[in-house]
C-alpha cells in the first residue's frame, strides 16, 4: 500500500516559499502572484503501521517547525493553481534515498521505498500563460519534470522497453562532406577529424559500421567535459588588444615563444594546454623541477617534499588538482558544480591523499538581467549563477573540506559559455 505524506514548514519558518514568491514576483514580472506555498510530498511503500509512524515523526518531518498532513491537504486546490516537480527516472534523488536510509535505520528488516516531489501553490492573480511560465522557470528539463498530482497504485518503476539499436549504415564509406553532415545534423562534439579518426577504426580494426550508440558514447568521451577540446584547441592566430596591460602581455607571449622554441615544439600545436605546461616544461629542461613526482599513475600535479612528523622527517607527496565542470553546471547548476569540486578531491583522494583545502573560480554573464533576456537553450544568469553556487557549497559541506577562496568574474563572455573550476590541494 503506497501511503502519502506532505510536509509544511510553519508559519515563521516559511523561508524557501517566501524566496521563491519573491523571485517569481520579480524575475517574471507576477505582479499578481501574491503568496507561494511549497510542500514536500513523500509516497511511501512497505513500511509496517508502526514504522511508518515513526518514520513520519522522526525523519520526514521536525515536529517545532512543520506541519505533516497525510493523504491530503485540506483546501489545497481550492487555494490557487498549484504543480509538483520531481526528478526524471533514473536521476539521483537525495532526498528520496536519504529517507529510505535513514528508515532503515529505524527498522532494519524492512525495506521501504520512497519517491519526493516538490509541490508548489501560487496564490493571487495568476493566469494558466503565467503557470506555465513559471513551470519553464522552476523545471529544469535536464533532470526533472511535472510530477502527476494523484497518488499511484505502486511506487514500481516501469521502463519502456528500447528500441533495438540502430546501426550507423554506410558509415565506413562517408566522404568528407557526408561526415561534416553527420557531425552537424547529430550535434556531435568531436570534430571532423576526431570522426574521420573514428571512421578509420571501425574500417581497419572493427570492419563493421558501429551503431548510433557506440557513436554517442564516444562522442561524450570527445566533448569537452571529458577531453578538454577547449585547451587542446589549435591557436592559428593572436592578436593582442590596446590596453594598459598590451606591452606586458605582449613580453609574456613572446617569452612564451622563446621557451618553444629551446624545447624544440615549434611544430607541435598551439593552444591553450601547451601555455598552460610550459614553465613546467622549461623547469624540467633546467633541472630545476627535481621534486617532481613522476609516474604512470599520476592523476594530479605532485611534488615530493619533506614533511616533519612528530620530529620525524617523512617523504610525502604535495598534490594539487583541478576540474573544470563548465558544460555541466551550464546545463545543471547544482550538480555541475558540486561533481566540480567532487572531480578534484576524487583524483588526489584515489592516490590515497588527505584533501585540505579548496579554491573556487567562477565565470558568468550579469545575474541581474531580466529572465526575458535569456538565450534561447539557456537558463537564466540569475538561476545558474545562483544555484551553482548552492551545489558547490553542498557537496564541499557534507565531504568537510573548507573552501579558502572564492572568485566570482562577472562578463558578458560568459553568457555563452559559463565558467566553474574547482581547485584543491592534498598531501
Amino acid at each position: 500500500m503506497v501511503r502519502r505524506v506532505y510536509v509544511e514548514k510553519k508559519p515563521g519558518f516559511r523561508t524557501e516559499a517566501e524566496a521563491l514568491r519573491h523571485d517569481l514576483k520579480h524575475n517574471l514580472n507576477l505582479a499578481g502572484l501574491t503568496a507561494v506555498r511549497v510542500l514536500y510530498r513523500y509516497d511511501i511503500e512497505g513500511l509496517s503501521e508502526a514504522t511508518y509512524q515513526r518514520a513520519v515523526s522522526r525523519i520526514l518531518s521536525e515536529a517545532p517547525v512543520d506541519d505533516v498532513f497525510e493523504e491530503t491537504v485540506p483546501g489545497l486546490e481550492e487555494e490557487g493553481l498549484l504543480f509538483a516537480v520531481e526528478y526524471l527516472p533514473g536521476q539521483y534523488d537525495q532526498r528520496a534515498d536519504s529517507a529510505e536510509q535513514c528508515i532503515r535505520i529505524l527498522k532494519a528488516d524492512e525495506a521501504p521505498v520512497v519517491r519526493y516531489a516538490k509541490v508548489i501553490v501560487l496564490k493571487g492573480e495568476v493566469s494558466e500563460q503565467e503557470l506555465e511560465a513559471v513551470k519553464a522557470y522552476t523545471i529544469n528539463a535536464v533532470d526533472s519534470r511535472e510530477a502527476e498530482l494523484a497518488k499511484p497504485d505502486s511506487l514500481d518503476m516501469e521502463y519502456g522497453v528500447p528500441d533495438d539499436v540502430a546501426v550507423v549504415e554506410g558509415f565506413r564509406d562517408l566522404d568528407d562532406a557526408g561526415a561534416a553532415d553527420m557531425v552537424r545534423d547529430l550535434g556531435l562534439a568531436m570534430s571532423l577529424a576526431d570522426l574521420k579518426h573514428t571512421q578509420k577504426y571501425f574500417r581497419e580494426i572493427e570492419q563493421r559500421d558501429p551503431t548510433i550508440t557506440e557513436i554517442r558514447v564516444l562522442d561524450t568521451y570527445w566533448s569537452d567535459h571529458c577531453r578538454h577540446t577547449t585547451f587542446s584547441t589549435v591557436i592559428e592566430g593572436v592578436e593582442i588588444e590596446e590596453s594598459p596591460l598590451t606591452q606586458p602581455l605582449k613580453e609574456a607571449f613572446e617569452e612564451y615563444k622563446e621557451g618553444r622554441a629551446v624545447l624544440g615544439r615549434e611544430e607541435k600545436p598551439f593552444c591553450l594546454m601547451d601555455i598552460a605546461l610550459a614553465a613546467m616544461r622549461e623547469l624540467k629542461k633546467a633541472g630545476k623541477l627535481t621534486d617532481q613526482e613522476d609516474t604512470d599513475e599520476i592523476n594530479a600535479c605532485s611534488i615530493v617534499i619533506p614533511v616533519d612528523v612528530d620530529g620525524k622527517e617523512e617523504e610525502w607527496l604535495l598534490q594539487f588538482k583541478n576540474e573544470t565542470h563548465n558544460h555541466p553546471t551550464e546545463i545543471e547548476p547544482f550538480g555541475g558544480a558540486a561533481t566540480c569540486l567532487g572531480g578534484a578531491i576524487r583524483d588526489p583522494l584515489s592516490g590515497r591523499s588527505y584533501v585540505y583545502q579548496a579554491m573556487r573560480l567562477t565565470g558568468g554573464a550579469d545575474p541581474t538581467v531580466p529572465v526575458s533576456e535569456t538565450l534561447h537553450g539557456k537558463l537564466p544568469q540569475k538561476k545558474l549563477t545562483r544555484e551553482a553556487a548552492k551545489g558547490y557549497s553542498s557537496y564541499g559541506n557534507q565531504i568537510g573540506l573548507a573552501t579558502g577562496y572564492v572568485k566570482e568574474i562577472y562578463h558578458p563572455g560568459y553568457m555563452a559559455k559559463h565558467m566553474e573550476l574547482g581547485a584543491v590541494i592534498a598531501a
